[in-house]
């Protein structure tokens, strides 16, 4: 990372990331702050800081598809794709769920499942889901509800579930993967601590994990 002397901050956009990151000083008045990201210890490219923090601030999901983009781009966003976060507040957390969810209904169809820490932290979200049920073809699994759901109402299924420490949501597309996103966070004194990815397979071991209990 390439940036004045001054203390702008930009460092923080790392550390709460599994990467590796060298600081290098530039002189005033010269370019904006920017990343030279390295495959293998080559070249792959030069991009702005201003759109690193962009791709690295929630809900930062990378794109499908991915053939016009550049080298540097592409290898960020795959190094994103199994994005670990050590530590990130409610607020962060939330936004992420939303992407989730809005993709979830912008597909109409799959299986979105969600694991909520305690039944009193479902209460708020409850119409939204029904909301999501009415709207699409999605079925919808969430753990950890009880009998906060209408057993009667379709497209949702209500599970119970005794361990509250984690926040999760996975949401399969029903077809080839490519849709497929989720989020695992576990709560900590310091706030919470997991992965969100798009990669097929993890969103499949993360859903059938809720499934098996």
């Amino acid at each position: 990372m390439y940036r004045t002397e001054d203390d702008d901050g930009s460092e923080g956009v790392f550390t709460t990331r599994n990467v590796t990151f060298d600081r290098r000083t530039i002189p005033a008045g010269g370019p904006e702050p920017f990343v030279v990201i390295r495959e293998n210890e080559e070249f792959a490219g030069v991009l702005g800081l201003e759109a690193v923090e962009e791709l690295l601030d929630p809900p930062a999901f990378p794109p499908v598809e991915r053939a016009d983009v550049s080298r540097g781009y592409r290898v960020l966003l795959e190094v994103l794709d199994d994005t670990m976060f050590v530590s990130m507040d409610r607020r962060r957390l939330l936004a992420v769920t939303r992407e989730i969810e809005d993709r979830a209904h912008r597909v109409g169809r799959g299986t979105l499942r969600v694991a909520f820490q305690t039944p009193s932290t479902f209460d708020p979200q409850a119409d939204g889901y029904r909301r999501l049920a009415a709207e699409t073809d999605l079925s919808i699994h969430l753990y950890g509800v009880g009998g906060r759901i209408d057993p009667e109402l379709e497209g949702i299924t209500s599970h119970r579930r005794t361990d509250d420490r984690y926040w999760v949501l996975a949401f399969e597309d029903g077809d080839d993967g490519s849709q497929n996103c989720a989020l695992v966070a576990r709560e900590r004194s310091d706030g919470y601590q997991g992965f969100w990815t798009n990669d097929p397979d993890t969103v499949r071991e993360v859903s059938s994990r809720l499934t098996d209990g």
